[in-house]
């Protein structure tokens, strides 16, 4: 799903990614941590295709990112859901209207609409919450709701860049969760990136670790100890 062969990205002096080679493979849930500055956004970054490595090569569902044009990233990106740690949701729009910009966006039919968002919805458990606007929901249910818009229109890949950062810890965990259970009952691939050492170790899956940009380590079933 997503393949990186001695991947670089500079901003000036600052080497934010340097020489990083991996592959992720269709399905498979992936911990990118590291500390803050390590490169995990850029990476993130890199492969939503906000921005293009200055050396090496990204593959993301079998497309070459640096061969993109501009008219091609709309549709490169649909098969990409992204959560951010600050949910990114329009605050004068209630939770359903939230979960369907993104296919009113891209000219889905209503019925279709309709049927995508109550689904996605009801698989993060927000179903009965859907007039209600963000400034009435708690941090753990905003990240739900980011989560329902990331998933609403079926992304082969999922990309959660610290989405646990701004919660409790015991509402981080319920999130990460929820996201190994939609990664189960999705099929979908997910990059989730956090310095939570917590619910890394909690799942024990494969941890793709960076330090100051470059890879320094990638266990199939790790802990954030090994990790860092």
């Amino acid at each position: 799903m997503v393949s990186a062969h001695t991947l670089t990205k500079k901003f000036g002096d600052l080497i934010a990614v340097n020489g990083v080679s991996f592959s992720i493979d269709p399905g498979e849930f992936v911990f990118l941590t590291g500390h803050s500055g390590s490169g995990k956004t850029t990476l993130l970054r890199l492969i939503l295709r906000e921005l293009r490595p200055d050396t090496g090569k990204l593959t993301v569902d079998g497309k070459d990112t640096s061969q993109l044009k501009v008219k091609d990233l709309p549709a490169f990106r649909r098969a990409i859901g992204p959560v951010f740690q600050d949910y990114k949701l329009l605050l004068d729009r209630n939770i359903w209207e939230n979960v369907a910009l993104p296919l009113e966006v891209r000219g889905v039919k209503p019925a279709d609409i309709h049927s995508a968002v109550r689904m996605a919805l009801d698989l993060v458990g927000l179903a009965k919450k859907i007039d209600m606007f963000p400034g009435q929901l708690s941090g753990g249910e905003l990240q739900r709701v980011a989560i329902a818009r990331a998933i609403v229109g079926k992304p082969k890949l999922i990309l959660a860049d610290e989405p646990t950062g701004n919660l409790d810890p015991k509402t981080a965990k319920d999130i990460a969760k929820l996201l190994k259970d939609l990664h189960s009952e999705l099929k979908t691939t997910v990059i989730m990136a956090t310095h939570n050492a917590e619910i890394v170790d909690q799942f024990t899956l494969r941890v793709i670790t960076l330090d100051s940009g470059k890879l320094i380590n990638d266990t199939p079933k790790g802990k954030y100890d090994q990790a860092s």
